[in-house]
């Protein structure tokens, strides 16, 4: 079984959520973990010097390490604005830019997912920031519904990947469906909007997973990990997400990227 490493990316500045309810929200969660044993005062001060540097992405820091790991990971920024997610266009060309560059892959974070006009929109703006020609997506808050998968083949997308669904990856026209596996968020919120896993259960919980996807004898299985979480600042999710990675290379599970997944089943595919 093979690896898929990807990354959301859902915020990059504190204030781009000043017109919202991101920001209150945010703060009662934080009071909530902190009350409830999940998070230290230490992490509480960390959350506070990121409202004053601005700073709620850590794209920099996730791409440094995947790469001291050999990991090839894929990083979804959005070209719109939707639900919890406000930063701008130009914010968007400047870190896809920077993670192509730096030798990682980049899809869309998309929000339209039901009109095909406004889906058309986001892969034109995206393939114009990125200078890319064939890429993916996945869609805000995996929000899809019947219709959307043909709407991203019909448009000319690569790939989707937001179906959370343990499954091999499947063709629908000439798009491939790359089911998300294990998200970072399901394990520590539980079900939950703030953390209510300890570090040792979300270990635990993250071995069942792998230990089903085994059995089922699946080829990919793709792993999503939010930038943002990288950071003394969500100690719980910082510390699974490199203990995953360590537990993967010790396991001798192979990394791999949807792209050459995909080149690999065409292969496959032309030759039966």
């Amino acid at each position: 079984m093979k690896i898929i490493i990807t990354h959301d990316v859902d915020h990059i500045r504190v204030f781009e959520h000043k017109n919202d309810l991101i920001i209150p929200k945010f703060l009662a969660r934080t009071l909530i973990e902190l009350f409830s044993g999940y998070i230290s005062f230490l992490e509480i001060n960390k959350r506070i010097e990121d409202f004053v540097h601005n700073k709620w992405q850590n794209i920099e820091e996730l791409m440094k390490f995947d790469k001291e790991n050999g990991v090839r990971s894929t990083f979804f920024i959005s070209v719109s604005r939707g639900r919890s997610l406000s930063y701008s266009l130009f914010d968007a060309y400047i870190w896809v830019r920077k993670i192509i560059q730096s030798g990682f892959n980049a899809g869309v974070h998309g929000i339209a997912y039901m009109d095909y006009l406004n889906i058309k929109l986001e892969r034109q703006l995206f393939r114009k920031l990125s200078g890319l020609d064939k890429f993916g997506i996945r869609i805000h808050y995996l929000k899809i519904n019947k219709k959307t998968l043909r709407l991203l083949d019909n448009v000319g997308y690569l790939y989707d990947s937001s179906l959370y669904k343990m499954q091999d990856p499947y063709k629908i026209g000439s798009l491939w469906e790359f089911p998300l596996s294990l998200m970072d968020g399901s394990l520590i919120f539980n079900n939950l909007r703030w953390q209510s896993q300890h570090l040792i259960k979300i270990k635990d919980s993250t071995k069942k997973y792998l230990e089903k996807a085994i059995k089922k004898n699946m080829k990919y299985f793709t792993i999503l990990f939010h930038d943002r979480y990288f950071s003394d600042s969500f100690k719980t999710w910082k510390q699974w997400y490199i203990w995953l990675i360590e537990y993967l290379k010790t396991c001798k599970f192979e990394f791999t990227t949807i792209e050459e997944a995909i080149h690999d089943m065409d292969g496959v595919l032309r030759a039966s």
